[in-house]
C-alpha cells in the first residue's frame, strides 16, 4: 500500500469521527408548528407573550409562563420514535407532557380557532429548521368537548391527512389533506415524527366547523377566567380568529428563546447545528483538484439528504474544510516518515 493510500486510509477511519462528535456537541435549532390551522402555541406566539390578547392565551400564560410561547416551536420529544400514545398520557397531548407547555392543555372552550370547512384543505407548517420526515393529522371525533382534558380516545384512531417529506415553500411544509364532516369546535392535533432521528414534534390547532361560533359539543359553552365570563351575544364566548406568526416577530422572538437560536439541544450531528467559531481555512492541495470548491458541492449533497436548509451549509463546508486541514497535515507526516524510511534503506 502507497504511502498515499495510507494517509487517505488513517483519514477516513481518524479525523472524520472526530470532527463529526465536534458538530454533535453544537446546539441544533428548533422545528416549528403547524399554522394553517393555527395551532394554540403559535396563535398565543403571534398575540404577544408578554401581553396576549385572549383570554385563553392569558391564561396559559398564567399557568406556564411567557418562555412556552418564545419556544413556540419547540413542543417536541426528542426520543419519541413513533411511540407517541406511550410517552404522552390522556390530558397532555397538547403540551406532549413537557411542563414548560403545560398551559397549552388547558380545557377551554374559547381557544382561538381557525374556521373551516369539510373537504379539501391546504395544510401548512412553519419549520424554522426543516428535516425529513412525515406528517400526521388527526380530528376529534363528533361530540368532542373542549371543556374537557383532550383525551387520546377524543381523536379519530386514523390520521385524515399524511405527509412525508411534503414540499417546503417560504419557511413552511406545505401538503393537502381532505378535512372530515363535523360541526362546532373541534381540535386537529398534529404530530411531525422526524426520520433522520426519533425526535416528533406535536401541535394542537383548534378549529371551528359552521361559521367560527364558539363553544362546546355544537358550539354552545363558554369559558371562565378569574370567575369572569367574557360574553358575546346570546351568552355565547366569541371564538377570536388567530394570526399565524410573522417572520417579523418570529426574528425578534428568537433573542428570547430559552436556548440559542431556537434550538432545543438535540445534538443532532445531521442537521441543523450551528458552528460558534469560525472553522479552519482548508490548505490549498496540489492534487485531488480545489478542495474548497469540492467541499462545498459536498456539503450541499448532505444538507439535501439529510433535509437540512441553506441556512447550516456554512455548517457543512466548516465540516468538510477540518477534515481537508487534517487531511493536509497528516499527508505531510506520512511523507516525511516515507523519505526517512527511504534514507535508512539507502544506507
Amino acid at each position: 500500500m502507497t504511502v498515499r493510500r495510507k494517509a487517505a486510509g488513517v483519514l477516513a477511519l481518524g479525523f472524520a469521527p472526530l470532527a463529526l462528535a465536534g458538530l454533535a456537541s453544537a446546539p441544533a435549532v428548533a422545528h416549528g408548528s403547524l399554522t394553517d390551522p393555527v395551532s394554540r402555541v403559535s396563535a398565543c406566539f403571534a398575540e404577544g407573550p408578554e401581553s396576549p390578547t385572549s383570554a385563553a392565551c392569558r391564561a396559559a400564560v398564567a399557568a406556564g409562563g411567557t418562555q412556552a410561547l418564545y419556544d413556540w416551536n419547540g413542543v417536541n420529544i426528542a426520543n419519541a420514535a413513533g411511540k407517541h400514545r406511550d410517552l404522552i398520557p390522556d390530558g397532555k397531548l397538547c403540551s406532549a407532557a413537557n411542563d414548560k407547555f403545560r398551559g397549552l392543555d388547558l380545557p377551554r372552550a374559547d381557544w382561538p380557532a381557525t374556521a373551516v370547512s369539510a373537504g379539501e384543505h391546504t395544510f401548512r407548517f412553519r419549520a424554522t429548521a426543516p428535516h425529513r420526515g412525515s406528517f400526521e393529522l388527526y380530528l376529534t371525533k363528533p361530540g368532542y368537548d373542549p371543556a374537557k382534558p383532550l383525551a387520546w380516545s377524543d381523536l379519530e384512531a386514523k390520521p385524515f391527512a399524511r405527509a412525508t417529506d411534503p414540499a417546503l415553500e417560504a419557511g413552511s411544509y406545505v401538503f393537502d389533506g381532505t378535512i372530515p364532516e363535523r360541526s362546532g369546535r373541534q381540535l386537529v392535533y398534529t404530530i411531525w415524527q422526524r426520520s433522520d432521528s426519533p425526535e416528533a414534534f406535536y401541535a394542537c390547532s383548534d378549529v371551528t366547523f359552521g361559521g367560527g361560533t364558539p363553544g362546546g359539543p355544537g358550539g354552545g359553552a363558554v369559558e371562565q377566567e378569574e370567575g369572569k365570563g367574557e360574553q358575546g351575544s346570546g351568552g355565547e364566548t366569541p371564538a377570536p380568529a388567530p394570526s399565524a406568526p410573522s417572520e417579523d416577530a418570529i426574528a425578534e422572538g428568537s433573542e428570547k428563546s430559552s436556548v440559542e437560536h431556537d434550538g432545543h439541544g438535540d445534538d443532532d450531528a445531521k442537521t441543523g447545528a450551528k458552528v460558534t467559531a469560525a472553522a479552519p481555512a482548508a490548505p490549498e492541495q496540489k492534487a485531488g483538484g480545489n478542495a474548497p470548491e469540492a467541499n462545498a458541492a459536498r456539503s450541499e449533497e448532505v444538507l439535501a439528504e439529510t433535509g437540512g436548509s441553506g441556512s447550516s451549509t456554512y455548517l457543512a463546508i466548516g465540516g468538510a474544510g477540518v477534515l481537508a486541514a487534517g487531511a493536509a497535515v497528516l499527508f505531510a507526516s506520512q511523507r516525511r516518515r516515507a523519505a526517512a524510511a527511504a534514507g535508512r534503506h539507502s544506507r
